[in-house]
Formats: structure tokens, sequence, C-alpha cells
């Protein structure tokens, strides 16, 4: 595992990512012969598949999309930080020449 970053052929067991559950993520899956992405939060993993939710409000309503994967599907499922809390950078002041 690098930066955190799970590979389905690293874990050997039943339900690889419950580590990740309630957890804001990325999963790249293959449907068919496309590559597609997903980003939400990981709801459940039932050892087969994972379940990746998100909710938002659509017409004043809160609604709730969810997207199931079977494991033979994952190609990779990645934490991703909100980006309101990862640190920002520094600018270092540049000398006039």
């Amino acid at each position: 595992m690098a930066g955190g970053v799970r590979y389905s052929a690293d874990w050997g067991g039943m339900a690889r990512y419950t580590a990740m559950v309630r957890k804001r993520v990325e999963v790249h899956y293959r449907a068919g012969d496309m590559q597609l992405s997903t980003i939400g939060t990981l709801g459940s993993d039932t050892g087969k598949a994972i379940y990746v939710e998100e909710r938002f409000t659509s017409g004043g309503k809160e609604k709730t999309m969810r997207v199931e994967i079977p494991y033979a599907y994952v190609i990779r499922v990645a934490e991703i930080r909100d980006e309101t809390t990862q640190p920002r950078g520094v600018l270092k002041p540049t000398k006039k020449k």
C-alpha cells in the first residue's frame, strides 16, 4: 500500500476495504471496456462488493446516490481528503534583482 491507495490485488481475504468504511474515497473501476471513477463515502464492504454513496440536495430534497462495485471490477480505492482540510503550501518570497 502506497500513499493511501489500496489495490485489490494486495488483499487476499474477505472484506478488503473495511478500514476505509465511512471515509471519503475515490474508486476507479471497470464497466465493460470503460474505466470509470466515482467519489463518495465508502458505505459498506460486503466481502464481495463495495458500496460508495454520496448525499446531496436536489429540488429541496435530500437524496442519496449509491453505487455497488463488485470486487472483480475494482481497479483501485484511494482515501481522499476534503479540500477544506488539506494543508496549503506556503509561498516563499522572491527576491528582486
